[in-house]
């Protein structure tokens, strides 16, 4: 397929270690991610950065890349001309906190300290990367979501899901956190409905594009979500080497989604996926 639009991932998807475009899953240079972009960007299509980082972090990133568009808190808000225009979605929150942001309603609720509470060493900020979120609370940890989730329903926060953005380092020191919760999972507590994938429907609906038109990137749980609403996703190796993610590939494809694996880590299988959207 030849597509007009790419959403992709970055973190553990379009940028390797630390956040570095340069660098494979090793930590050796490459320089076939830089290609690749120049090759999308100079056949004209338009790159989206979808991603759980906030809206200034995105605007940022997407001047960096010459993105048109963005994805931010993981499907929570959707942004374009360069971040002049954006949208916060809401998803199932409650008409009664209508006019509010949903992180505003849960820190209100002290829902935050009482899920790390609950899950003592199991669950903690995501910090520093939480502070500046409007949408949803980022949170660290290893916890059952399904448990998690119950539990919320049963403090009348059902209209919460609690969505998996994939897993950190296991060689770094992660404080607060037990033995057993490692390696942690990014986790974000966000309202029913909000996914990177409803994100991407929505802004292909803005735009006037069909999910033929779109290809997805990306290494994770949260980021299969777009296959329903794409013509192909991809997933770097990295990504779909981690064994909770075999089970949900298949899912993914039993439901009609074409969802391919590169062969590449990071940036390279990132390469891989934006050459073959752009198509023989």
């Amino acid at each position: 397929m030849t597509a007009k639009i790419v959403y992709t991932d970055l973190d553990g998807t379009m940028v390797g270690p630390g956040g570095n475009f340069f660098r494979t899953v090793d930590g050796s240079l490459t320089d076939e991610p830089v290609r690749a972009l120049l090759e999308l960007h100079r056949a004209g299509v338009a790159l989206v950065l979808v991603s759980g980082r906030t809206r200034p972090q995105l605007v940022e990133a997407a001047r960096i890349f010459g993105a048109d568009g963005f994805v931010a808190e993981l499907g929570a808000l959707v942004g374009w001309d360069g971040g002049r225009s954006t949208e916060v979605l809401t998803g199932a929150m409650p008409a009664e906190h209508a006019g509010r942001l949903p992180l505003a309603v849960m820190q209100a609720g002290g829902l935050p300290e009482a899920l790390f509470e609950r899950w003592p060493g199991r669950l903690q900020w995501h910090a520093p990367w939480h502070t500046g979120h409007e949408a949803d609370a980022m949170v660290r940890g290893l916890v059952d979501v399904a448990e998690v989730e119950a539990w919320l329903a049963g403090r009348g926060w059902g209209w919460l899901r609690l969505r998996d953005n994939g897993v950190l380092s296991a060689r770094r020191e992660w404080p607060g956190l037990a033995a057993e919760a490692r390696p942690p999972h990014v986790y974000h507590l966000m309202p029913d409905g909000l996914s990177k994938g409803a994100a991407v429907g929505w802004d292909l609906a803005r735009r006037g594009l069909s999910p033929a038109d779109a290809v997805a990137v990306g290494d994770s749980a949260s980021d299969l979500t777009m296959a329903a609403e794409v013509g192909r996703t991809w997933l770097v190796a990295n990504g779909a080497a981690a064994p909770h993610m075999g089970p949900l590939v298949a899912g993914a494809r039993a439901a009609g989604a074409d969802v391919r694996v590169a062969a590449g880590a990071v940036g390279l299988g990132w390469a891989e996926a934006v050459r073959d959207a752009l198509g023989p």
